[in-house]
């Protein structure tokens, strides 16, 4: 089985949020809400005008064709548009695994539960439609905000990776790597739930 046979381009909608394939025409929505810097700022990459947005979003639609990456663009229900992407990413059909990353909304629909609504979405699809052993994340060790909205989705924190990346201005990157296996998807789908991630 190959990444593209496992991993297709679905769309996966809930009450707050769809996921649907990330495409061009999203680019105008996402120029709206992808400028603030602090969206980027423990990223390897990341726009900073219209033309990175460009790149990046051209970049991830590469990986979609190659078939080692499934983006999204994150759509507000209420409004119709775009305001964020997420992707799947390491896909190993062979293993059953998949990570959940790339993941970002903007400014103002930050800690809305926009975010946590996206990752319940994947979580599902990933779990109860792939048949995934296991959903993996990793954040920069330093993103404090990132690994709280993990532990509080009920991911488990697994280990630090050392030197693991390098960022744009040249540090290394350590980075903090958490996940979810199929056995514990039904205590973290009610625990989602129950927050109104929907």
């Amino acid at each position: 089985m190959t990444t593209q046979d496992w991993v297709r381009p679905v769309t996966l909608v809930g009450a707050r949020v769809r996921l649907e394939p990330l495409d061009e025409r999203h680019l105008e929505e996402l120029a709206r809400v992808a400028f603030d810097d602090a969206i980027w700022r423990w990223t390897i990459a990341g726009p900073q005008d219209d033309a990175g947005l460009r790149r990046w979003v051209e970049q991830a639609l590469a990986n979609a064709r190659s078939g080692t990456e499934v983006p999204f663009a994150t759509v507000d229900a209420a409004t119709g548009r775009a305001i964020g992407s997420s992707r799947y990413l390491s896909i190993s059909p062979e293993h059953r695994r998949l990570e959940i990353g790339w993941t970002w909304v903007g400014v103002a629909f930050q800690r809305t539960g926009a975010n946590r609504a996206a990752k319940r979405l994947q979580l599902a699809h990933g779990f109860e439609t792939l048949g995934a052993h296991r959903v993996e994340f990793k954040t920069h060790a330093r993103n404090a905000a990132s690994r709280a909205a993990l532990l509080g989705i009920g991911a488990t924190f697994e280990g630090v990776l050392r030197r693991h990346m390098v960022m744009p201005d040249g540090s290394a990157r350590d980075s903090a790597y958490y996940s979810i296996v199929a056995a514990e998807w039904p205590a973290v789908r009610a625990r989602l739930d129950a927050s109104g991630a929907r």
